[in-house]
């Protein structure tokens, strides 16, 4: 969009122009200027658009954009948004402001988008239920194909989708049909004759990752949603979908830098809120830190004997710590896509140990070299040496075991990242390379 003409149009009062204008222009990309507009300009620019249009462009914006618009408009201007947003879009908007203005504004909307909105409101936040839209086309098995492409060009214009529709018979769900069929079909053709009898689905109470990654699976543009009695109510499609594992991804990141989760954008979160969701973990990580410092200090003879023991303990930690977080990365992201099972607990145990084996001889001999090499020392190069390949085999066990066993106990495989799994390898690697020093120079 052409910023410089948008403004120049709206200094000019030339409304008529910016409104052809707009009619042109992809809503998302609209959603994407209104970033670029101050309050009062915002307000002009925002009611300009067609209501259709306007209620599309907001369901497209974030969180902070909506509240601007939402303090320049009155209740009327928002009811008007709610009535033309579809139910999952508007509960999305209406989760996130205070309970008595949303009874406010429910009092005011249309009849029917009440009903839908009070119905999507009993589910919980992380289900099926809390992301459908009851927005969908349904068919009868006796209707024709004429009559099915007459009936979405009739409220077609109302429903999310029109490339899935839905055969009900006594409100239960007993096929579906595409708009591919029923272009392809001659119009006296009964919907019984062409749909679709074996279909994925799923219920409102399912975790709603869990939707996502079924709908990613079969490459499904619309999920159909039944309650306990196998009745339709609703249907998930694709965009939803893809904010659910967006959402999730992020939340899985931020827990893996040992970040409390926040839905936020980072530049429009304060300093105080980023501060308040990492210092949580740093502060247990900091104190678990302690356990190895007193290892340490216990050998505290050894570095008299011995003081250049004390330079290769950053380097073995760190190894450690590496290998921990290669192996907790690759084990999670499987995790989290389904491809390992906790059912693949052994074979993923007996693959990261023959992985240990290879990285750690390759880089225990390539330090012993090294060392050799530098300090004409053979003996304090097999410990190092030593002492890298079992940290690594030690390492990438944990790794590969701490998120495993994490989804088993019904945790987020992504606590187990590598803050924590470098926290605990740190300890184990000073343990291994003390006692290894201690038996090799009896110290």
């Amino acid at each position: 969009m052409n910023k410089d003409l948008v403004l120049e149009w709206i200094k000019s009062n030339n409304l008529k122009e910016l409104h052809e204008y707009l009619k042109k222009q992809n809503v998302v990309d609209i959603a994407e200027f209104l970033h670029e507009l101050d309050d009062s300009t915002l307000a002009i620019f925002f009611r300009i658009l067609e209501k259709e249009e306007a209620a599309n462009v907001f369901s497209y914006l974030d969180n902070e954009e909506r509240n601007r618009l939402i303090k320049t408009f009155n209740n009327t201007e928002i009811v008007n948004v709610i009535n033309e947003l579809y139910s999952d879009d508007a509960i999305d908007f209406l989760s996130d402001m205070p309970a008595n203005l949303v009874t406010q504004l429910l009092d005011k909307v249309d009849d029917d988008v009440r009903k839908d909105i009070n119905h999507l409101l009993k589910y919980k936040d992380d289900t099926a239920g809390s992301i459908m839209t009851v927005e969908f086309i349904e068919f009868t098995k006796e209707m024709t194909v004429a009559d099915a492409l007459a009936k979405i060009k009739r409220v077609g214009i109302d429903s999310e989708t029109v490339y899935t529709c839905y055969v009900v018979e006594s409100r239960k769900l007993i096929g579906i049909v595409s708009a591919r069929s029923l272009m392809l079909s001659d119009s006296d053709v009964l919907i019984k004759d062409i749909m679709k009898t074996e279909f994925i689905y799923a219920y409102t109470g399912d975790d709603k990752e869990d939707i996502a990654k079924k709908m990613k699976k079969y490459d499904l543009i619309a999920l159909p949603v039944l309650d306990v009695e196998d009745c339709i109510v609703g249907i998930v499609t694709f965009d939803d979908a893809i904010d659910v594992l967006t959402e999730e991804t992020t939340e899985d990141m931020q827990k893996m830098a040992a970040i409390v989760a926040n839905d936020k954008p980072y530049l429009t979160t304060s300093v105080w809120e980023h501060a308040r969701s990492r210092i949580v973990w740093l502060l247990i990580l900091m104190f678990s830190a302690t356990l190895t410092g007193s290892i340490i200090s216990n050998y505290e003879h050894a570095f008299e004997v011995m003081p250049v023991l004390v330079s290769f303990i950053p380097m073995l930690m760190d190894t450690g710590g590496n290998c921990g977080s290669q192996s907790s990365t690759l084990i999670i992201r499987g995790l989290a896509i389904d491809e390992i099972k906790f059912s693949d607990f052994f074979k993923v145990v007996f693959k990261e140990f023959r992985i240990s084996i290879v990285v750690g001889i390759m880089l225990g001999i390539a330090n012993g070299i090294r060392i050799v090499l530098l300090n004409h020392d053979v003996y304090l190069a097999f410990v190092v040496s030593a002492s890298i390949v079992v940290t690594v085999m030690i390492s990438k066990f944990v790794g590969c075991v701490l998120p495993i066993v994490a989804k088993r106990l019904k945790m987020d495989p992504a606590i187990m990242a590598a803050p924590l799994i470098t926290t605990i390898v740190d300890t184990l690697a000073i343990m291994v390379y003390f006692s290894i020093a201690s038996q090799i120079f009896n110290l």
